[in-house]
């Protein structure tokens, strides 16, 4: 059990740093962005590509943040005329660039499942509470709780996080102060794709990389951004670390039902708060 909820604790934190960037261009930008699973399994791809050694884990990390920041800047620049229609116009531009992103993964790394080994000195088990289990996974969770800490902060302590908050509530206003609304908005975007493809290089070792993984963390991001309220910081948080319990000890308790209980913790949360658990008709940032 011990090993299960250290599980837990490992997928809600990876699934933290997925939906923390949907979070914020959905809740915060109005942008719906369904090609966010797919920034996903290109990381994961690349960690593919380059594991086996610190040198090609680091290298892999550097190249999906630089490549999130790139492929967040066109899906802003893409999406930018449609910020004003329905987000089904978003979600159909999207879809369709995550098919397409998917389907050239497939023609380059081919459709069989990829292993990825973790970094060396990571690769081992440690014993916690006389519980054998993965060092990895361990620095994992370490990395997503100084992620969500300075995620916080910077949201909700800093200049740059007022300038957003500040966007999301009057465009206008923030304009006539002198700051460009589309830098702002390419900005979350960009820095959102970031923790899209760098957590997929983080999760190669729990996840691999294959087709359709891009459906399935999509999925579970939006369960999360669902649960935890739209922009919010912390509800990302909690959310996440809902769901990796739930999905973690559902397989184990309930193997047959864990698809169900997931969906069904979703369904239990919109109807006892239809805005998610830090959501509200019109609240924006941490929270």
């Amino acid at each position: 059990m011990l090993v299960s909820v250290l599980n837990g604790l490992a997928i809600g934190f990876l699934l933290f740093i997925v939906a923390i960037g949907l979070s914020l261009v959905f809740g915060m930008m109005d942008v719906l962005n369904l090609a966010h699973g797919a920034l996903f399994l290109g990381g994961a791809y690349l960690g593919a590509a380059f594991s086996g050694s610190w040198g090609g884990f680091l290298a892999a990390l550097g190249i999906a943040a630089v490549g999130g920041l790139l492929a967040g800047s066109v899906l802003s620049l893409m999406t930018g005329p449609l910020r004003r229609r329905s987000h089904l116009d978003q979600a159909l531009l999207t879809l369709g660039v995550a098919f397409v992103v998917a389907e050239l993964l497939v023609l380059a790394f081919g459709d069989d499942p990829l292993s990825v080994a973790a970094p060396p000195a990571l690769d081992g088990s440690v014993t916690v509470f006389d519980a054998v289990y993965p060092a990895y996974r361990l620095v994992l969770i370490g990395v997503g709780a100084v992620l969500a800490v300075v995620v916080y902060l910077v949201v909700e302590r800093t200049r740059v996080g007022a300038v957003v908050r500040a966007t999301v509530a009057d465009r206008d206003m923030v304009a006539t102060i002198g700051i460009d609304n589309r830098l702002v908005t390419t900005a979350v975007f960009a820095v959102g794709s970031l923790l899209a493809t760098t957590a997929g290089v983080l999760g190669g070792p729990i996840y691999g990389a294959r087709p359709g993984l891009d459906a399935t963390v999509l999925i579970l991001a939006l369960v999360v951004v669902v649960i935890g309220g739209l922009g919010s910081v912390r509800g990302a948080l909690v959310g996440s670390l809902i769901i990796g319990q739930v999905d973690t000890l559902g397989r184990v308790l309930l193997p047959e039902l864990a698809s169900f209980v997931l969906f069904a913790a979703l369904a239990l949360v919109l109807v006892l708060r239809p805005q998610g658990l830090f959501g509200g008709p019109a609240a924006v940032g941490a929270r």
